[in-house]
């Protein structure tokens, strides 16, 4: 399924308003000019401007505003379709249970099996990936991932 760019264009800048406007609740910094508000805001312009873009390519196209593609008529197409949805409602399911580590390789592992990579580059692949996402945002920048089960077996506590 493919959707027009003017529409994916327009998404763009709504959401970019919408997280632009956000950031008016992010507090000051007394004394200063600029506070935790300056980063989110220069995303948003950024999305905004590059969602314009698509906008206004996409109304020059002339294309069709949604169009089916054949592999998504088959069975196999529309599977493939749902299956990133349905591997982040699993993660929002089983994080919190199992952790983020058994959760990611599991995500990572059974998406590229679905499309093709083979099971055991599969495994490997959501493990790699998994071990660098946790280094990144668990040590790097001290993001909370969720322990779960795994880490309670591994670290004990």
């Amino acid at each position: 399924m493919r959707i027009h760019d003017t529409l994916l264009g327009l998404l763009f800048m709504a959401l970019a308003a919408v997280f632009y406007g956000y950031t008016f609740t992010f507090p000051a910094f007394p004394g200063q000019r600029y506070g935790p508000s300056l980063f989110p805001r220069v995303i948003a312009i950024g999305i905004f401007l590059c969602g314009l873009l698509i906008a206004v390519r996409g109304w020059r196209s002339g294309t069709p505003w949604l169009r089916v593609g054949a592999d998504l008529r088959r069975r196999q197409g529309l599977l493939s379709f749902l299956a990133m949805p349905a591997a982040i409602v699993f993660y929002l399911l089983a994080a919190e249970r199992l952790g983020f580590i058994p959760t990611a390789t599991v995500v990572v592992g059974g998406l590229a099996w679905w499309f093709g990579v083979r099971p055991w580059r599969a495994l490997l692949l959501g493990m790699v990936v998994t071990a660098v996402v946790q280094w990144f945002f668990g040590s790097l920048m001290r993001v909370p991932l969720p322990r779960g089960l795994f880490m309670q077996l591994v670290a004990g506590g």
